[in-house]
């Protein structure tokens, strides 16, 4: 993705509410939200390739109420504090098992078929959707069964097939020996944007990768590696600690061999309100769900999307380029204002998304994730792209 040197903003809107701070579940849900309006031009990759783009949609901006707000920046609730609590493999209490945590169910789940009460996640998965993976950088993927146990290494390759037409596959930690499996199983052109999870453990993390890497691939798989993902939405880190998880990272990763990017992921109105996260990313990797904005249906995800990418960009001072690293649309749940989860608003969501920027965005997910909690509006689950339902 280019942005153009002649970024003009009549309007940014550089203050927001945030959520409050809860214990992190890998939710999709930022903030509630309400539209207003800001023009902006911009040069970004969409399926008809790069052109200027007049942005006349709707912006968002965050609020704790429903209601329309006024155009004004407010008061972030989202602004770091040398309170905020750092995240550590023990604070965790998501599905997401850290490599320690998952010694149960890891090591030898992974590299075997699974107990007939662990149902995969991908059971669902039809070969009929009419989502391609064409249009799109990449998509995300967790290899957990319905009870949160590890997908085997059979049962990663199986995902995987359904994946080959995506370029660039998401994962999110190291646990369930999914790096190396996801090494064997994806095809020689794919790559990797890898996720250290616990900030606790990140050399743990990149021993991990290494040993992955040395052993089933190569560092040239890799195009990025996260560090956290919504640290400072989550309320879990300030963005001065998050820069420092950078920091330690890539100096872990260079000694292992690497030399590729090294991101923190947070979303977009983290980054809006805190524009110090601007300086630790060798790019700015945000997720951005529009069903969360109850002013857009379906149909406008795409142009919501590409207004969060150049919001982001703007905030950043045009210095860094943006990647979408989730976006999607929930296939069940509740409605949400102009917000209606169902597979052919998905499907709708998804086609609009990739029109106005799919070559700078991760679609979420590959398939539902069944293990999590219903979480808000009962859609956390249901984000699946190639599932049934």
């Amino acid at each position: 993705m280019r942005f153009s040197n002649f970024l003009t903003v009549s309007a940014l809107l550089t203050g927001a509410l945030g959520a409050p701070a809860v214990r992190h579940k890998h939710e999709k849900r930022d903030v509630v939200t309400a539209t207003v309006h800001a023009q902006v031009t911009v040069v970004v990759s969409g399926n008809s390739g790069e052109t200027i783009v007049p942005v006349n949609e709707n912006a968002v901006v965050a609020t704790t109420s429903s209601t329309a707000v006024a155009s004004q920046a407010t008061t972030s609730t989202l602004e770091p504090t040398t309170s905020a609590n750092v995240v550590t493999s023990q604070q965790q209490t998501s599905a997401l098992q850290s490599s320690e945590a998952a010694s149960t169910v890891g090591s030898s789940t992974s590299s075997s078929p699974s107990s007939s009460s662990s149902t995969s996640s991908s059971a669902s998965s039809s070969a009929s959707s009419s989502i391609s993976a064409s249009g799109a950088k990449g998509i995300t993927y967790s290899p957990y069964n319905d009870d949160g146990s590890c997908k085997s290494t059979a049962q990663v390759a199986s995902d995987l097939e359904q994946l080959t037409g995506f370029d660039n596959i998401r994962l999110y930690g190291v646990d369930c020996s999914q790096v190396e499996n996801v090494l064997q199983a994806k095809t020689s052109s794919q790559k990797l944007f890898l996720g250290i999870y616990y900030v606790d453990k990140i050399q743990d993390a990149v021993d991990t990768i290494k040993s992955a890497v040395e052993s089933y691939g190569s560092w040239d798989d890799i195009t990025t590696v996260s560090v956290g993902n919504e640290l400072v939405n989550g309320g879990s880190a300030t963005t001065t600690q998050v820069g420092e998880y950078v920091s330690t990272a890539k100096s872990a990763l260079t000694s292992a061999g690497y030399t590729g990017s090294v991101v923190s992921v947070d979303t977009f109105i983290a980054v809006i309100n805190n524009p110090d996260l601007c300086n630790y990313s060798d790019y700015m990797a945000v997720n951005a769900h529009a069903y969360f904005d109850e002013n857009t249906a379906a149909q406008d995800a795409g142009p919501w999307v590409l207004e969060q990418i150049e919001r982001v960009y703007t905030a950043c001072g045009g210095k860094k380029d943006v990647v979408i690293t989730e976006t999607g649309w929930p296939s069940k749940g509740d409605t949400y204002g102009e917000a209606v989860p169902s597979k052919a608003n998905q499907e709708a969501a998804i086609s609009s998304i990739k029109s106005s920027c799919g070559s700078s965005a991760y679609l979420f997910t590959a398939f539902n994730d069944l293990w999590k909690d219903d979480g808000q509006y009962g859609v956390e689950k249901y984000w699946g792209i190639l599932s049934s339902d």
